[in-house]
């Protein structure tokens, strides 16, 4: 796919996944051998792990928001800087709803492969967010 047809399917994630809150929509963007690589030493999840780390998101935070900043797209990689925006109404991390409202900051790299995610790195800055909630 070329850099404008990944940043399409950025895009059009975006709007599914988080403006709409379709979490069911992630099996059209997701490729089967999926893996979401969350650190050097906290391995990765498959397709189902990523589905159900996105629907706790949305469960901690149903009113989330995610605003692509910059998008840089070259071969099969797309990057980008986002703002996350949410109120906190479910547990997240084992912490009980606190109701407030936070903003942090994310950094993804994604891999395409068949018209698909296949690979990504980088997340929210999870440090921030658990700051915002238990400060």
């Amino acid at each position: 796919m070329s850099a404008d047809a990944n940043k399409a399917l950025l895009e059009r994630y975006m709007e599914a996944v988080w403006e709409k809150g379709d979490i069911d929509a992630l099996t059209d963007f997701l490729h089967p051998g999926f893996r979401r690589h969350l650190g050097p030493t906290l391995g990765s999840l498959d397709l189902e792990g990523q589905i159900e780390r996105l629907r706790g998101f949305r469960e901690a935070f149903p009113d989330i928001t995610i605003t692509p900043e910059d998008v840089i797209a070259e071969g099969d990689l797309i990057a980008f800087r986002s703002t996350m925006r949410g109120t906190h109404r479910g547990v997240f991390a084992g912490l009980e709803p606190t109701g407030k409202r936070v903003t942090v900051g994310l950094v993804d790299l994604i891999r395409v492969a068949d018209g698909r995610f296949i690979e990504q790195w980088g997340g929210p800055d999870m440090a921030d967010l658990v700051r915002q909630l238990t400060g």
